[in-house]
């Protein structure tokens, strides 16, 4: 199994050895990344008020400490980030999954026919539609156990402070390791041209110890998107709102279409990242369906894995 840094070496090589086409590619993905570098900023401001009202009016109901700082930031995020993905949900759907399909046929080099882009983006899109609803799921079975623990917390008397900071760290756990395997059965389901929840169930097997991998490799991405995010803010927002003027200058559009475009870019190096993390994925897999197959090791995972997909194929 390679190591982060060689999956990390080996994507910003091929990106480097097709740096024209990758860089022609990710124009595509600009109106995704102009739309949520602005609904971060202007829109989630504007249209998220009801949102944080609703949430504080319902964690105040469940018994959160909404006194506590931690949980007006948190409301507060948590409010502008669902206002963002529904505002960014068109794009999303659109720009950003036809940008990775392009990316993913580029690098789907290990079959003799060419697959057709159609294909490839109708398996994304089913798989998307999938994740949307796990990460909804997610989101929800967070907050379920968090309201049934501080309500045990309150009936019981216990301080809650440590709880708090506890349920957040786990929070963020669980959300990342959803968001690890979604990205990564969008990918298959992009390469292996079959979408839908058996991705979902092939990438939780393909990720199995090797969790600490993909957090690694998705870390430096984040915080390079999140560095794009605070640029865009500080160059184009910032400036705007300085300038005291009813609509930006040509210079703020020209700067933020070039951050957004750097944003483009990040998105497709991350693309190029997932493709190189499932194709090593993909050989330990395969290897143990052979030594499977052979009597040599017996997964219970792997075996209900390939019952569900005689099934639903």
């Amino acid at each position: 199994m390679e190591s982060t840094i060689k999956i990390i070496r080996k994507s910003i090589h091929t990106f480097l050895q097709h740096y024209n086409y990758f860089t022609t590619i990710s124009i595509l993905s600009l109106p995704f990344s102009i739309s949520i570098l602005v609904s971060t900023t202007f829109l989630s401001n504007t249209y998220s008020y009801s949102i944080h009202a609703r949430l504080h009016s319902l964690f105040d109901a469940a018994g959160f400490p909404m006194e506590s700082e931690f949980y007006s930031i948190l409301n507060l995020k948590l409010s502008q980030t669902i206002t963002s993905s529904i505002l960014v949900l068109p794009f999303t759907l659109s720009f950003l999954l036809i940008t990775k399909t392009f990316i993913i046929q580029f690098l789907k080099t290990n079959y003799k026919i060419a697959p057709s882009l159609s294909g490839i983006f109708n398996s994304i899109l089913h798989t998307q539609i999938w994740n949307t609803l796990v990460i909804i799921s997610a989101n929800a079975t967070c907050f379920w156990v968090l309201f049934i623990a501080f309500n045990c917390l309150a009936n019981l008397h216990i301080p809650s402070l440590l709880f708090t900071i506890t349920g957040g760290i786990m929070y963020s756990i669980v959300i990342a390791n959803v968001l690890i395997i979604c990205n990564l059965a969008l990918i298959l389901s992009g390469i292996e041209s079959s979408g839908g929840v058996i991705s979902l169930l092939k990438a939780c097997v393909m990720l199995r110890g090797r969790t600490s991998i993909a957090l690694g490799l998705s870390l430096p991405v984040n915080m390079a998107l999140a560095g794009v995010e605070a640029l865009f803010h500080f160059r184009v927002i910032k400036n705007y709102y300085n300038s005291g003027m009813n609509r930006p200058t040509s210079t703020m559009v020209l700067e933020g279409l070039f951050i957004g475009y750097l944003y483009s870019i990040l998105i497709t190096l991350d693309t190029i990242i997932g493709c190189v993390f499932f194709k090593s994925c993909k050989i330990v897999y395969d290897q143990n369906i052979v030594d499977q197959e052979k009597g040599l090791i017996i997964e219970d995972d792997v075996v209900l894995l390939k019952c569900l997909e005689k099934n639903l194929s």
